[in-house]
């Protein structure tokens, strides 16, 4: 097995935190983390570039601690796409089957999803990944893998997953800067998926919801598929500017607080439970009761799972969600989220943190590491592309990446 293929990088560059975990392909096939690098995101908002400089700097030290800590050289990494700018739909394409026989090739299956992918796009926006979904022969649907079956109108539904052109060559180009290059972009809700939710789950109805630093990301499986995702303005930082805010201390000081002793339910907090508060400008700390801050904390929670819940039925998804929900992200550490979760949601709620990994898995066991693990589970099972670089066609090798829907569904 090739370098390339037997060490995996996957690279989460988010609003709070910059992550970059490298998995290990064994020889039994199981994935092993080997190295874990982390940074302070600077540079970076809601998933968007605002300074390349600070951006290719925090990137290069996560790098930088990934290759201290796996032993090896890192000249490639898969990288999470998410922020405000990716935009998800579904299509449909219909072919004539081609073959006199009129038995379904891959052939018959790659015009489908060629047909599918067809759409009219605003200006600067890219298509990003084409995921199928099932299949329609004639008149029989809810077909997985069509090839070998006979029959002469053939139907796919798919999911398009689409962003903003220059958000992502601005990413690639940090990350370049950096001295390394992007084999491919994943979708931030599949690769957390890869890692946290089972194939149950995923068959019976679920949603997966990603809580970042400055957006909650959300996707809906059913079937086996995903169907729905979407983002939500609102994340894990807007928590630390409410406590600024309301208790008047500094930022970085009210991160510690939040981490230290914040709730999201007042009613998990004792009435006599009390906690130290920093002060602006170095005046004296002061004691406070800690229900304060679940007060502070519980509104905003709340806000999260009613624009996510606003969402979901919207699309229509609210009856599909028979396995409940599954938070991860780094702001689903925060205390008292899965209760607020249950009572808006009326589901079963879960917190998930990445399994099925060997090695250092004890230290990636958080949900804040969901979607760095995840693109490593992802890209180990389904990917395998050479190397981009911002520059001409850089989009067209992206956008190319159809051919691994064969690696994946057939």
């Amino acid at each position: 097995m090739a370098r390339r293929e037997r060490y995996l990088v996957g690279l989460d560059v988010g609003t709070s935190k910059i992550a970059a975990i490298v998995g290990e392909v064994m020889d039994d096939g199981s994935l092993d983390i080997i190295g874990i690098g982390l940074a302070d995101s600077k540079g970076i908002r809601r998933g968007v570039v605002n300074n390349v400089d600070s951006a290719a700097e925090a990137i290069k030290r996560a790098i930088d601690e990934a290759e201290l800590t796996a032993g090896i050289e890192i000249d490639s990494v898969y990288l999470a796409l998410s922020g405000a700018h990716v935009k998800a739909f579904n299509s449909r394409g219909v072919v004539a089957v081609a073959g006199r026989n009129r038995e379904i090739t891959r052939e018959d299956v790659k015009r489908a999803i060629d047909a599918a992918r067809a759409v009219a796009l605003p200006g600067g926006r890219e298509i990003f990944h084409v995921l199928p979904q099932d299949f329609v022969v004639d008149d029989q649907d809810g077909i997985a893998v069509p090839v070998g079956m006979t029959g002469g109108r053939l139907e796919v539904n798919v999911h398009v997953v689409t962003g903003s052109s220059s958000s992502m060559q601005n990413m690639i180009a940090c990350v370049n800067r950096a001295g390394v290059e992007v084999s491919d972009t994943v979708l931030e809700q599949l690769a957390a998926s890869e890692s946290v939710l089972t194939p149950d789950e995923k068959e019976l109805g679920v949603a997966l919801v990603d809580i970042g630093g400055g957006t909650t990301d959300f996707a809906v499986f059913e079937r086996g598929s995903l169907w729905h995702t979407g983002v939500v303005a609102v994340g894990g930082d807007h928590f630390t500017n409410d406590i600024a805010v309301g208790l008047r201390m500094p930022i970085p000081d009210a991160e510690r607080l939040k981490r230290r002793s914040g709730c999201a339910l007042t009613a998990l907090v004792p009435a006599d439970e009390t906690m130290e508060v920093a002060s602006i400008a170095g005046r004296r700390a002061r004691m406070m009761p800690r229900r304060v801050l679940s007060e502070i904390l519980q509104p905003r929670a709340e806000e999260i799972c009613h624009l996510l819940w606003d969402e979901i039925r919207r699309a229509g998804y609210e009856k599909s969600l028979n396995s409940g929900i599954v938070i991860t992200g780094g702001g689903a550490l925060l205390e008292g989220m899965v209760e607020i979760a249950e009572q808006i949601f009326d589901l079963p709620v879960r917190r998930a943190a990445p399994e099925g990994v060997g090695g250092l898995a004890d230290h990636v066991n958080s949900p804040a590491f969901a979607t760095s693990v995840g693109l490593c589970a992802y890209t180990h099972r389904h990917l395998q592309l050479e190397p981009v670089r911002v520059g001409a066609g850089t989009f067209g090798r992206i956008t190319g990446r159809i051919r691994t829907l064969f690696k994946e569904f057939f």
